[in-house]
């Protein structure tokens, strides 16, 4: 090998070092948008059920267009759960039906009880030409807060068991893959503990020598 060529292999190991470097530089970010992303996801979940639970809010979705053009079919709603005695007139609320769906529509007359617990609304939505046919009794309504439309569909699918499924395994597998350790880690933990064992052998030389002498 002439000297020429054994000055051009240091550069071709800095240029492999180098580039494995970068693609390992490469592979962190793409691990820590993931891991992200997916903590993101976490705590959205983590914040919608605490929602629920302490402040009665839920998700509904809105199959027929009998709220168009204000709600159309498709959309999907954030409600809250308040006592019938907060209901206003014009107020878009979904009561619970026995033995059928829910239905959403805007009230359009409340009728408290003497006690404020109960109440009869009439309702009619926006889409429809007359009144529902019959009056609602409850003590409890779901009011819209906030509504988007074209979003049910997608919470539809990714409610699917399938989608759930795939997900769990996708962030079992992304855990596990950001945790999994490194060759650059282990040649580093190798190297920390074969540098404490040469320590530790020049130190008991230097005690031997001491004692010798």
């Amino acid at each position: 090998m002439t000297a020429r060529s054994r000055a051009r292999h240091p550069r071709r190991r800095d240029g492999r070092r180098r580039l494995d470097h970068s693609g390992r530089g490469a592979a962190a970010v793409v691990r820590e948008t993931m891991l992200n992303t997916a903590a993101a996801g976490g705590a959205l979940c983590i914040l919608l059920t605490l929602a629920a639970l302490f402040f009665q809010v839920s998700l509904i979705m809105f199959k027929t267009g009998s709220m168009a053009p204000t709600i159309p079919a498709g959309s999907l709603a954030v409600v809250r759960s308040v006592p019938v005695a907060e209901v206003r007139l014009g107020d878009v609320v979904t009561v619970e039906r026995q033995g059928k769906l829910p239905v959403t529509h805007r009230v359009t007359s409340v009728s408290l009880s003497a006690d404020g617990h109960s109440g009869v609304l009439t309702m009619k939505g926006d889409a429809n030409p007359v009144e529902d046919p019959a009056p609602y009794t409850v003590s409890t309504v779901r009011t819209v807060l906030w509504s988007a439309p074209g979003l049910a569909q997608w919470v539809a699918k990714a409610s699917s068991p399938f989608v759930l499924g795939g997900v769990t395994l996708a962030v079992a597998a992304l855990v596990t893959w950001s945790l999994w350790p490194r060759e650059e880690q282990a040649g580093e933990e190798h190297a920390g503990q074969e540098g404490r064992d040469g320590e530790e052998r020049r130190t008991e030389q230097l005690s031997e020598a001491a004692a010798d002498a």
